[in-house]
């Protein structure tokens, strides 16, 4: 994972609404309502990362950077979260 670049699938569309944060899978022009993905604050900072430019570390390090956690803890947490997502078809690696 360390020097992947990861973009977002073009048909995610990321909407903040109040204090929410939701991810909203689009199929053929239709909201799938069964698969709305409600993220955390640090969740949607890292959804906001992907750019199809940025790698693995370069995110790693921007993670640390803006919030206290354990180097060790937030490399573990964001390699899962980016298998979920991938899984999930939500991002890709490049």
């Amino acid at each position: 994972m360390a020097g992947n670049i990861y973009s977002k699938n073009p048909d995610v569309v990321f909407r903040q609404i109040a204090d929410e944060f939701i991810l909203v899978p689009i199929r053929q022009k239709v909201v799938d309502l069964k698969s709305i993905y409600t993220l955390n604050e640090i969740a949607a900072f890292i959804w906001q990362q992907i750019d199809g430019k940025n790698d693995f570390q370069a995110i790693r390090q921007r993670l640390l950077d803006a919030f206290e956690a354990d180097p060790a803890q937030a490399t573990g947490d964001l390699e899962e979260i980016f298998l979920q997502w991938a899984s999930l078809g939500l991002i890709q690696s490049s």
